[in-house]
């Protein structure tokens, strides 16, 4: 389907209750170019309706001042295989307001790091960013306890992207844990549970046998990643992603698991020249989150409406800075001589026997209700079928991406199902 042209160490599930946050009282600059500026009269005003035309768009801004938000993303620049995680939504949102929504994407954490980042979201200081639910379980134990059933899927390097990522934000939408516990501290979802790719395993020397994964030192970014690795046999290690590539450089640790994006730009492969891939399951995922704050939270009606509606552009650049960036690391790999390899049947077996005893300890707990994995199951069956009728497929494996993957693939169609199916009903009004 072409695009069409258009405008740790703790387990996350042992945790049974949120960390309070106080009530903030908070002042936002009335002056054009701050994310609170906007009507009048400091009212929401008017919106429009969903699927309304460019003119009903035009009309409820008409009287409305240019504002400026800031969009914080992972990615360290425009050059960034993460970049259209930010730029699809930002050109979308500029378009649809006439200029007068202006986006400012802030690269790699250059206003608040993820320690901070709820926080600012919550004072102002950001309107608007990728986030890492993942990093604070105590804070956020409904949040994990999703991410944590999101591992032990089949992995493809596609179809089986666009369903994960898929089923994990329709089903953050509609668990109402998920919703109190970042409405608690202060956020708003844009994507309540983004899952994000696929993890590999980027080591210093060939690992893809159980045997080989006995005392293996591995970096990993999630409590379930921290698990997982233990359960194998490994030694995991904990420490911020951007120390991985000293830390492989050094010996310090054996391997890391990532995100083909993380990667691609922080150059992995110069330090650890093997790429190990499952394919019956899949590593744990670190998800995140697209969270808006107290500024979005102060502008127009049709302003913020804007901003929600533009998800289609958002899930396009997502799904992109994910998947293409698979196109560049397999590029990289024929180029460069690094050694890929399917995981063993044995390692796979027991990455999978993990998953299945989290799934079952996540719905034990009762943190997201004791029919998640019927939910789960569920969801994972009608966006399966959804792909499959949109006519997406697969014309390879994951070794030869490269070859096969059509790099203008349309993901809005997706977008959209998803948006008018478990999105709507969040709109603002």
């Amino acid at each position: 389907m072409k695009r069409a042209l258009q405008p740790w160490s703790a387990r996350s599930r042992a945790v049974t209750a949120t960390a309070a946050v106080a009530a903030l009282s908070l002042a936002l600059s009335a002056c054009a170019g701050s994310a609170g500026a906007g009507g009048s009269s400091g009212d929401a005003g008017d919106g429009y309706e969903y699927g309304a035309p460019q003119e009903d768009i035009d009309a409820a801004i008409a009287d409305l001042d240019p504002v400026t938000i800031n969009y914080q993303i992972p990615a360290t620049s425009m050059e960034s295989p993460q970049s259209p995680m930010g730029t699809n939504f930002k050109e979308a949102v500029e378009e649809r307001s006439g200029g007068k929504i202006t986006v400012d994407l802030a690269w790699n954490q250059s206003i608040a790091t993820y320690d901070e980042i709820h926080d600012a979201l919550a004072d102002g200081r950001v309107d608007m960013a990728f986030t890492l639910p993942v990093y604070d379980p105590a804070r956020f134990p409904a949040f994990n306890a999703l991410n944590d059933m999101l591992g032990g899927d089949p992995s493809s390097p596609m179809l089986g992207e666009m369903i994960v990522n898929t089923v994990a934000a329709d089903v953050a939408w509609k668990t109402p844990e998920i919703l109190a516990e970042l409405e608690d501290n202060g956020v708003t979802p844009f994507v309540p549970v983004m899952a994000s790719s696929n993890y590999y395993s980027i080591c210093t020397e060939p690992a893809p046998d159980l045997d080989d994964w006995q005392g293996l030192q591995v970096r990993v970014g999630s409590p379930a990643a921290n698990d997982m690795v233990d359960h194998v046999g490994g030694t995991p290690v904990s420490i911020a992603g951007v120390e991985a590539y000293e830390a492989l450089q050094r010996g310090t640790i054996d391997c890391t698991l990532a995100v083909l994006s993380d990667v691609v730009q922080g150059g992995f492969f110069e330090v650890a020249p093997t790429l190990g891939y499952p394919t019956e399951t899949s590593f744990p995922r670190v998800s995140g989150a697209i969270l808006t704050g107290s500024g979005v939270e102060q502008l127009p009606l049709a302003y913020q409406q804007i901003l929600f509606d533009s998800f289609d552009h958002y899930y396009q650049g997502s799904l992109e800075s994910g998947i293409d960036s698979k196109v560049d690391a397999i590029t990289i790999v024929n180029e460069t001589g690094v050694d890929i390899e399917e995981a063993s049947s044995d390692l796979q077996d027991e990455v999978r026997s993990f998953a299945e005893l989290t799934r079952d300890e996540v719905a034990e707990s009762g943190i997201i209700g004791d029919d998640i994995v019927e939910r789960l199951d569920a969801s994972r069956e009608h966006w399966t079928s959804t792909v499959e009728e949109m006519g997406y497929e697969e014309a390879g494996e994951f070794a030869e991406f490269d070859e096969w993957y059509d790099p203008e693939t349309d993901y809005t169609p997706l977008a959209t199902a998803l948006f008018e199916e478990s999105m709507l009903e969040h709109r603002p009004s």
